[in-house]
Order: structure tokens, then sequence, then C-alpha cells
């Protein structure tokens, strides 16, 4: 029996070794491999990405990135969801109409969910307002009603055919704009593309909207970055309100304190309320939404903008997969914040 456990200890020892010394291996080999930084244009603005990996993947996320331009962009006249505006319903197959076709049941599952504060029909209301691809006089009264009468996400749907999917409008003067819900699209497409090649550290940023795995460059949990909402709509102030540790989440920030115009010396949101057809007029000023997925982190952040505070905080309640910062004035003008209680222990500032 003896020679038994003798003979067994013989080569469980040596074996034991090898699995220490070949652990100790990847891990020095994992701590020497460099990370690597890309930045780049698209979507109308930046992205920035930090990644641990010997290989330089510019080429790869881009080529992602141009993918989803095709189907979201609508400053691309032949991006899915330009022809769709131009009357062509009818998406053929592949990879970049799946995009569309992914961004569009995530839009009107987070629209049924928040009551329509979330609506990607809204791009008449946006243009009208001057705050997307058109621009104009301040719209009446009678020409925002108009406009009201064909938004809405329960007037399209979308089926699928054969070989591909049609999109179907009860009002052919239906728009979609999926502006508030792309860059996070976007951001989540490439965190996927890097976890395709392997890569376990990394941090995806695109205009802002953010997905983090693994640990930074300095071997600690990501940290980013709060802005302080203060009237800046040049962006030159880039005060911190608050930081948060942040890993394996995805995170997106919106706000009405940079995207603003005055007229009339009335200051008017860049944030559309779908169902009044105007800015909305509310105390929240920030909205930062961590989630599991970075398309809806986003859209979910557009929502709690449009439906303020209070009711922000009552779908909170209804999910606890959400974590959200909210930055708004009080009754005496003042800053204040409320965060979920599950993010008390992400709060590094």
């Amino acid at each position: 029996m003896e020679n038994k456990q003798k003979k067994r200890l013989a080569w469980q020892i040596p074996f034991l070794l090898l699995l220490v010394l070949g652990t100790i291996f990847i891990v020095m080999q994992q701590r020497s491999m460099p990370y690597q930084k890309n930045s780049g244009f698209v979507f109308g603005t930046v992205y920035n990405v930090t990644y641990q990996s010997s290989k330089n993947l510019q080429k790869d996320i881009e080529n992602e990135l141009h993918k989803v331009d095709d189907a979201l962009s609508m400053f691309n006249d032949k991006s899915v969801i330009s022809r769709i505006n131009q009357g062509n319903c009818d998406i053929d197959g592949g990879e970049v109409a799946s995009m569309f076709v992914d961004v569009f049941k995530l839009a009107q599952e987070i629209s049924e969910d928040t009551e329509g504060a979330f609506d990607i029909t809204v791009a008449p209301l946006v243009n009208a307002w001057g705050f997307g691809f058109k621009s104009g006089d301040m719209p009446s009264q009678h020409s925002v009603d108009s406009l009201c009468q064909f938004v809405g996400y329960q007037g399209v749907n979308i089926q699928q055919t054969g070989n591909g999917w049609r999109v179907k409008k009860s009002d052919p003067r239906i728009m979609l704009d999926c502006s508030a819900i792309a860059k996070g699209y976007g951001t989540e497409r490439v965190a996927r593309l890097l976890k395709k090649f392997g890569v376990e550290n990394f941090m995806v940023e695109i205009g802002g909207e953010v997905v983090t795995c693994g640990v930074s460059p300095n071997r600690v949990p990501w940290r980013i970055g709060v802005t302080k909402p203060v009237d800046d709509s040049l962006a030159v102030d880039q005060e911190v309100q608050t930081v948060l540790n942040v890993t394996d989440r995805a995170m997106a920030t919106s706000g009405n304190y940079r995207n603003f115009y005055y007229k009339g010396g009335r200051k008017y949101a860049h944030t559309i309320d779908p169902k009044t057809g105007h800015p909305v007029q509310h105390s929240l000023l920030s909205a930062t939404v961590l989630a599991n997925d970075c398309g809806m982190a986003d859209a979910y952040a557009t929502s709690f903008m449009v439906m303020g505070l209070e009711k922000a905080k009552d779908v909170l309640e209804r999910h606890a997969e959400l974590m959200a910062y909210f930055i708004y004035t009080d009754a005496d003008g003042e800053l204040a914040t409320w965060y979920s209680p599950s993010l008390k222990d992400k709060i590094s500032k």
C-alpha cells in the first residue's frame, strides 16, 4: 500500500511542479505583453481603444466600426437606416443588416419598458428642433403637433422574410434615428471583437460610451470619470464630478449640459421628449448608466434624461442589472447627486 502511495506521489509532484511553472510562465508572459492604443474618428466623434495584445488590431476594429456605420448612420446615404428612411424598407440578409435588426429589436424593447421615453422614431422632431442632420427655425406648436402624428415606436415593426427582413411602417413619413443607441452598440461590437481575438484586458470608448474588461495597463481596475455637468457646449471644461471603478461592465452617459443652444433668451436641451414633441425641461442634468451591454446602457441613459429623476428611479427598481449615477439641480439650484446603492463600492472619488 505504501509503495502505491509513493508511486502516486512520484508522478504527482513533477506534474504539480510543471503546472505551477506553466502558470508562472503564462502570468509573466501576460504581464510582459504590451498594451496597444488605437484612436480614430467614427460616428461623428472620436474612438479610443486600449487593449493588451501582441498584435495591433486597429484595421479589424475599424472594419467592425464601418459595418456599424453601414447599418446605423443617418449621415451615410447608403446605410441600412438611411435606405429605410428613403422608403426602401426591404433589407437583404447579411451581417450589416443583422446589426440593424439587433439594434431595432433592442430599441423597441427599451421603448416598451420606458413607456416611449426612448423612441427611435423621434427623428422628425429632432430635425425640427435643429439637433439632427437638418436645422432651421424653431418649430411652431402646430408644426410640432403635425410631426407627433407620425412619431411613436408602436408605428413601426420588423418582419423576417425569406432572404432578409422587412420594416413595416404605419405611416410612410415615419423616420428612424438610432443615434441614441448607435455609439453604445458600436462600442459593444468592438468589445466582442476583442474577446473573439482572445483579448482579456481592454477598454473601448466611443464618444463617452465605454466597455471595459480585465485590468488597465497599471494592473488595476479601469477607472472612468463622470464629467461635471456645466454649460460648456465647446467641451472645453472637462472637470470630473466623480470616478467609477468599472470592470467587465458597459457604461454610457447622456446629458444636456453640452448639447444645447439659446434662442430668445431661453436655453433648449438637445433631448427631445417623444410624447410632448419638445425639448425636456427638468432638473436632471446627467445620467450615467452601467449595464452588461453598452447599447442597452446608452439607450437607458437617454431614456432617463427624457423621464427625469423620479421616473428613472422607478425603472431602476425593476432592473437590478442596471446601475445609475445621476447629477441634477436641487431645489436651491445647486448640483446634487443620486446613485444606485449597488454602485457605492465602485465610486473612488
